[in-house]
């Protein structure tokens, strides 16, 4: 898929490490976590989780790029209606990035006849909510979830949209 001078593509194996640092990023730029969540431990796990995610995936990932740079990545796990992350660097935010990567995954569910597209995010993650909400996404679950990644317990926020409606 190509918007603008975006593509979105599945990963390949030369872009694992590439797909791990842009995820690391994003998460390490972010204002949702409180400072007691990033001491030196958290934030090695979280390196780490992300350099190993693209290997281990047992869903669907898609990157999106930029002049054959990685800017951000999707995926699928889990369930077939589930989007476990959505990540964008921080110099390639506000730019339709994660927009476009939302849509993407949705286009593939509604494409499967699936009635919904489930994700969930931080609670304080203010920028992801609204972009999820402008793309009819709705709250449904509001709490406190472990965070496996982290090794820590945040408060979450489940995210729902009905296909039909996009």
């Amino acid at each position: 898929m190509v918007v603008t001078d975006l593509t979105i593509r599945r990963i390949a194996a030369a872009d694992h490490e590439a797909v791990g640092a842009v995820g690391f990023a994003a998460w390490a730029a972010s204002d949702a976590f409180e400072d007691s969540y990033l001491d030196p431990d958290v934030i090695a796990r979280v390196r780490h989780e992300f350099a190993i995610f693209p290997k281990e995936a047992k869903g669907e990932v898609f990157v999106a790029e930029r002049d054959e740079t990685i800017v951000g990545w999707g995926a699928r796990e889990n369930q077939s209606n589930y989007m476990s992350d959505l990540w964008v660097h921080p110099d390639h935010q506000g730019n339709g990035v994660g927009r476009a990567l939302l849509l993407h995954l949705c286009d593939l569910m509604a494409a499967e006849g699936l009635a919904t597209a489930r994700l969930d995010t931080h609670a304080g993650n203010k920028g992801a909510i609204r972009l999820y909400e402008r793309c009819g996404f709705t709250i449904f679950w509001r709490g406190r979830e472990f965070s496996k990644s982290m090794g820590v317990s945040l408060e979450k926020v489940h995210l729902e949209k009905r296909l039909a409606d996009r």
